[in-house]
């Protein structure tokens, strides 16, 4: 269960299959924005739902109707080309675009008969390393695709298990966002759900989609980067290992202390600070240095924060929020509401005005992203994902999924990924990446644990931990949560990034022997 057992049956190449009374696109170049340019060093954006078995085998239905939900995504069935930058009074370098000519997605069909789906579902459990063996093209980064133009924007596997199917997507992260990802994964399921109703010619009614890309006023286009070829733009590293926890929070439990919790917090919010902030305060962050700096990284939106873009845009529109505190700053009574105050201020100024600045300066000094630049910080903690995304939904005509993960592109210790939770609206479920050696001195603190639970496998770990946690701050968490599903969309996504970083750094001070702090 360790990564083998995945049988590789078929790879082959499925080109987009367009309505019969539409004309395939002529072949066009569509040339890449600041946000995509900056995320040509990163790994493919890799998601994937888990499924009840299929009556019969699905496979062949699932290439064929994932050919005609490629046809109304089709530029990321395209290839990245690569160019000198030629344009009159342009800065010597390179140019990379996307050549549209229908060469198609990697389609990839694996048997995996000794997985089940409880070997990797369920909440509050430690992931098992083979999932990372149901996502293709591992290890892939857009500049990989970029120096081989034969290798593909897009992949999907199947992964048939002893009872149930893994179905997973990787997509270049220079070729779209996330938000693209899941529109991709919601039209293929109900274009396949419509075909067992016969109306599978419904989808085509769907607004169309916008393969224009957005560019601010006064950028270049295409866009010089500042390289004289591809291979001195890619950097690879081998990443730390780390442990990764699946955290579910459901509604029913958040139900249950809801009155609870609005009791406790009656008279104590302010006009400022709200009581979700508030509750935060039996979380601080302690054992640290005063003047150690946390940072939180969170994506913000920019679908409906800039005006220009339009509805359905397929590609990249994500601004970056980061907020920076010195531990000194959030110590103390009192400090911990005014640090969530300005974590509000840090994500409020993620305006209009503040992302055009942005892209304005990077566009006449464009600069990469590396995943290296983020390692070998322990106060760090980054945010991905979102709850608005209908992952849940993907029923693909014989139930609905029974749970999601992520593949193993871009994992850092301190990561989140935030999803929302299948056993009802208003949970959440939360994946979170550690390294393992935290994960080890941990267990071994017994004071930590919950013993009225069992979990002697060390395949468990993180379920201990974290068991440990609620039982000392499971109430706060729980009150927590319930409040982070009845506020604004970025605040809550970001108070549990802070939760997070709390739990993280003071418990891995307390692995490392600081007890200079009561419990």
């Amino acid at each position: 269960m360790e990564g083998g057992g995945v049988q590789i049956i078929s790879r082959r190449m499925v080109k987009p299959e367009y309505e019969k009374s539409s004309v395939s696109p002529e072949p066009q170049t569509v040339h890449l924005t600041p946000w995509d340019l900056r995320r040509i060093t990163v790994g493919y954006i890799q998601e994937g739902v888990l499924l009840p078995k299929p009556p019969a085998s699905c496979v062949q239905h699932l290439a064929s109707s994932f050919a005609r939900a490629l046809g109304r995504f089709y530029p990321l069935a395209c290839r990245f080309a690569v160019a000198p930058a030629a344009s009159a009074g342009a800065p010597k370098g390179l140019t990379i675009s996307l050549c549209c000519g229908d060469e198609g997605a990697k389609f990839v069909h694996a048997v995996a008969p000794e997985v089940d789906v409880s070997d990797i579902s369920g909440p509050l459990r430690v992931i098992p390393r083979v999932v990372s063996s149901f996502f293709p093209l591992k290890g892939m980064l857009s500049t990989d695709a970029a120096v081989d133009p034969s290798r593909p924007l897009l992949a999907v596997q199947v992964t048939e298990l002893a009872d149930g199917v893994f179905v997973a997507m990787s997509l270049s992260h220079a070729a779209a966002d996330g938000t693209t990802l899941w529109d991709l994964f919601n039209t293929w399921s109900k274009m396949i759900r419509s075909g067992h109703d016969g109306n599978s010619r419904n989808i085509f009614t769907a607004a169309p989609l916008s393969f224009e890309r957005w560019f601010h006023d006064g950028c270049p286009v295409p866009i010089p980067l500042p390289f004289a070829k591809m291979q001195g733009m890619a950097r690879r590293f081998e990443c730390p290992p780390v442990q990764e926890c699946s955290i579910h929070f459901s509604p029913e439990s958040i139900k249950k202390l809801k009155a609870k919790a609005n009791a406790e917090m009656a008279g104590t919010a302010t006009a400022t600070i709200s009581s979700l902030q508030a509750l935060l305060a039996v979380c601080r962050a302690r054992g640290l240095a005063p003047d150690r700096e946390t940072r939180f990284l969170l994506p913000v939106g920019c679908r409906t924060r800039v005006k220009g873009i339009p509805q359905g845009y397929v590609g990249n529109a994500i601004a970056g929020a980061a907020a920076r505190h010195p531990v000194g700053e959030i110590l103390g009574n009192g400090r911990l509401g005014w640090t969530a105050w300005l974590l509000n201020r840090t994500v409020a100024s993620v305006d209009e005005a503040m992302v055009r600045d942005e892209l304005v300066s990077w566009s006449k000094n464009p600069s990469l992203r590396y995943s290296p630049d983020l390692r070998g910080d322990p106060a760090i903690v980054i945010l991905s994902g979102s709850p608005r995304f209908d992952v849940y939904g993907n029923d693909f005509g014989w139930g609905r999924p029974l749970g999601v993960r992520t593949g193993p592109g871009n994992k850092l210790d301190g990561l989140i990924t935030v999803f929302e939770d299948g056993r009802g609206a208003g949970g959440m479920e939360l994946e979170v990446c550690l390294a393992p050696h935290v994960l080890a001195r941990l267990v071994a603190n017994q004071e930590l644990l919950n013993p009225s639970v069992s979990m002697s496998s060390p395949e468990n770990w993180g379920l201990r931990i974290f068991a440990g946690v609620v039982h000392r701050w499971g109430l706060c968490v729980l009150e927590l949560i319930l409040l982070l599903v009845h506020t604004i969309r970025y605040v809550y996504i970001m108070l549990v990034v802070e939760l997070w970083l709390c739990v993280h750094v003071r418990l891995c001070s307390r692995a490392q022997g600081n007890a200079n702090y009561a419990w």
